[in-house]
């Protein structure tokens, strides 16, 4: 049977494949450090937990409305208002099955055939894939790691036609763990302003912040921002909530209608029982993020330090979610037992089979030059990890 054209476009998820790989190896008794799962590895805290035993027991077993429950909506409005200075009212907010569902949503309702949205690199995996997906190009801006992976005006602008509906905001980022500050956010407003299109701020990450840094909502610059800005988050990275899978979305009610009335089509509602754990996490979640942030900054500045410390390797410090992006290249030409080191992709098959320790080629996300480590784990796996690591690099000559 011939596949529909758009599933030849895409690969499954590098990073999730990466991930089975190492804990397949794991459950066959293998000892692989596994940097490549994007999951905080906290349990989820008990309130949230006890917030969706109570849904169980209460009966809230059933379908909800399509695009959530009114309370959620409201909390998440409430949220919004109350960090960002946002009013959005239920209208403006959809309720989906991960914050990586929403972001599919807005890509079936705003995307066809002959658009362009502008990508900037390195990029989250899935970003491309689902323009695709729904018929458009992805059009890749280059960012530098001199300049923190921030985006200009200028080189945004150099990317703009008129077939461009939209940008991709990603803010911290993975797999940089960069963050925008108001001046790149302002200029990528100014810019989206004058050629009229749309910003998708994917902010997944936004309570992942180190360093004094404040996170801000492109769509808090302006009323005009606002209203051409779809703001993505979900509670997944925030408060240990990976396999609970609530997303959501605010932005203009048209787009968001258009979304609702796909999803209903698709998934229809968001599960009932992690609809009431979201809600609980908005209202009493914030201390388990606090605890849960000074626990990553450890880890964070010990993961650098270290990579930093061998020779070839050079990682910056980021500044949100939990991810290191260490520069690898100078290890490219290398070999080991007449194995060459070609390419990120080389260097992470080595480092897996040889060390067993799993990391990202930065191949995928639009950086050659990278592999990405999470630190989404604890500091004795990192430092075990780290450990195999540099003993590997030192076996390349």
């Amino acid at each position: 049977m011939k596949l529909a054209a758009r599933a030849g476009r895409i690969v499954p998820s590098p990073t999730l494949t990466l991930t089975a790989t190492a804990k397949a190896m794991a459950a066959q008794g293998i000892d692989v450090v596994d940097f490549a799962s994007g999951e905080p590895d906290f349990d989820t805290p008990a309130g949230i937990k006890t917030a969706a035993i109570t849904a169980i027991n209460s009966g809230f077993t059933k379908y909800t409305a399509a695009s959530g429950i009114d309370e959620l909506k409201q909390a998440i409005a409430k949220k919004l208002h109350d960090e960002q200075g946002l009013r959005y009212d239920r209208s403006q907010i959809l309720v989906s099955c991960g914050a990586k569902h929403s972001l599919y949503n807005i890509a079936q309702a705003v995307f066809e055939h002959g658009d362009e949205v502008i990508i900037p690199a390195p990029y989250w995996v899935s970003y491309p894939d689902q323009i695709l997906l729904n018929d458009a190009t992805p059009v890749f801006l280059e960012t530098r790691e001199e300049d923190g992976y921030a985006i200009n005006g200028r080189d945004l602008e150099a990317k703009v036609t008129a077939r461009t509906k939209a940008v991709i905001v990603n803010s911290p980022s993975n797999p940089t763990g960069a963050t925008y500050d108001r001046s790149s956010l302002e200029q990528i407003a100014d810019v989206a302003a004058r050629h009229d299109f749309l910003i998708i701020s994917d902010e997944i990450y936004e309570k992942i912040i180190y360093d004094g840094v404040k996170h801000i909502s492109i769509a808090s610059l302006s009323t005009q921002a606002a209203a051409r800005t779809i703001v993505v988050n979900g509670v997944s990275k925030a408060y240990a909530m990976t396999g609970w899978r609530i997303g959501y979305a605010a932005g203009p009610k048209d787009i968001i209608a258009a979304m609702s009335n796909i999803q209903s089509q698709s998934t229809s509602n968001p599960t009932s029982i992690s609809q009431k754990a979201a809600l609980a996490a908005l209202r009493d979640g914030q201390g388990f993020t606090e605890d849960m942030l000074k626990e990553f900054d450890r880890r964070r500045q010990y993961m650098v330090q270290r990579l930093n410390a061998i020779s070839g390797i050079r990682c910056p410090m980021p500044t949100g979610a939990f991810y290191a992006f260490p520069n690898v290249s100078e290890l490219f030409g290398r070999a080991h037992v007449g194995r060459k080191i070609a390419s990120a992709t080389d260097l992470a098959s080595f480092l897996l089979e040889t060390a067993k320790v799993a990391v990202v080629s930065g191949d995928p996300f639009g950086s050659p030059a990278h592999v990405r480590l999470s630190y989404a784990t604890g500091l004795e796996a990192i430092s075990r990890g780290l450990d195999r690591l540099e003993a590997a690099v030192k076996t390349l000559t």
